[in-house]
């Protein structure tokens, strides 16, 4: 175990001695053993912080880097982990609702048959229902549907299956749908992650954050208790 803490020691020595070097400014000759090594791992380094962040500044991750070796930190590690962990949060939401929206408006020029809704989903009706209670539907109410699942990459989530629930219980997007196709109807719609998962995506369905949803769905039975 002590061979092993000392080896991991050394290797977090080495990576932070190594990204340190490669910050400096003016050209590494390479002239050692040890700035050869140092080189290699920045390299590693730098390859890693590619796949994680492209866009990276490195201008400013070396400033950091320095910042530390100085002992002149700006944040603390708190700090800098509880901003991160926000901004990264906030732009993914951001552009995934960026793209959910230029794809459904794409999507309603394309099929004039789809209409969206003020919230965004974006939905055909295929076999108009029952239009005596429609837009009267309560959360008391209850539904019977029969639905096909799949994400924008058209995988199948969840293939025809049966749900019987409340009306309240259904996700918003849908309930926006179902109270206007009425009972019998079989229609298809895209509800864009606001609607659905949101940030929080289903494990159960194994669904992420963000992710917009196409649901293909029969109205079996339509239960009104007033």
């Amino acid at each position: 175990m002590k061979t092993r803490r000392v080896i991991s020691t050394v290797i977090v020595v080495l990576l932070f001695g190594a990204m340190f070097v490669s910050c400096k400014k003016g050209k590494n000759s390479l002239a050692t053993t040890a700035d050869t090594l140092s080189y290699i791992i920045g390299l590693n380094v730098g390859e890693s912080l590619m796949e994680m962040d492209s866009t990276l500044n490195v201008n400013a991750v070396c400033e950091a880097i320095r910042d530390v070796y100085n002992g002149k930190q700006r944040m603390t590690m708190e700090e800098a982990r509880n901003y991160y962990l926000a901004e990264k949060t906030y732009f993914v939401h951001e552009k995934a609702k960026a793209h959910q929206e230029r794809y459904l408006t794409d999507l309603s020029k394309r099929d004039r048959k789809y209409v969206r809704t003020r919230s965004g989903v974006t939905y055909k009706i295929l076999r108009l229902g029952d239009q005596s209670h429609v837009g009267s539907m309560s959360s008391r109410d209850t539904v019977k549907i029969v639905y096909t699942l799949t994400d924008e990459e058209g995988r199948v989530i969840v293939e025809a299956d049966t749900l019987r629930d409340s009306y309240r219980n259904l996700l918003k997007g849908l309930q926006e749908v179902v109270k206007m196709a009425g009972e019998g109807a079989h229609f298809n719609a895209w509800l864009p992650s606001k609607t659905a998962y949101d940030v929080e995506g289903n494990k159960e369905l194994g669904i992420g954050a963000n992710v917009l949803l196409n649901y293909d769905v029969e109205i079996l039975d339509i239960k009104y208790n007033r």
